[in-house]
């Protein structure tokens, strides 16, 4: 009987460490990273809206559906969470958002993404996540590129459009 508790309980602790070693060889310079940091921002109609994220690299590899499964929450880019901030409460495709400081995870699947703004913005990856923390989700849709973009990319025009393009996949939604 102790056996079978005793399996996964180490490997779960072998799964934890593994993460923990992972974060801890990153390199102290963040733009010497394998997927570097970027920062999306722009000002729409007087809120500052800023999205702060890591640029991994598709280096031949599928993405969405086998690297990044679909139906599971993805850190929506590579090593710390994605964070989303805004300066004063904003409409997220028409949905309230209080002012604040976000986690921005995304759930992909062929046709639609859960787009995600967790409560809790500085985690290490999604190993942490938890729904409850959830301030608003949003569902859009998810349309096919004509040609892949190498680099996972953010971006945030003036409209109020937030793009998120990597391999073959482009989402957007809209902050007002």
């Amino acid at each position: 009987m102790q056996t079978r508790f005793f399996a996964p309980a180490l490997g779960a602790l072998l799964f934890v460490a593994a993460a923990a070693q992972a974060q801890d060889k990153m390199p102290e310079d963040k733009s010497k990273r394998p997927s570097p940091p970027a920062t999306a921002t722009a000002m729409v109609n007087g809120t500052t809206v800023t999205i702060d994220y890591s640029r991994p690299s598709l280096k031949g590899r599928k993405i969405f559906g086998e690297l990044e499964p679909y139906g599971k929450v993805w850190r929506t880019g590579a090593n710390e969470a994605t964070t989303f901030t805004v300066d004063k409460p904003v409409k997220i495709n028409g949905k309230a958002l209080p002012a604040g400081k976000y986690g921005l995870f995304t759930i992909p699947t062929a046709t639609t993404w859960t787009v995600i703004f967790n409560k809790v913005p500085n985690q290490w990856g999604a190993f942490k996540y938890k729904e409850s923390d959830d301030a608003l989700r949003v569902t859009v849709p998810a349309k096919t590129l004509a040609s892949p973009v190498e680099v996972f990319d953010i971006t945030v025009d003036k409209a109020g459009k937030v793009a998120m393009k990597w391999d073959m996949t482009e989402v957007d939604f809209t902050v007002k």
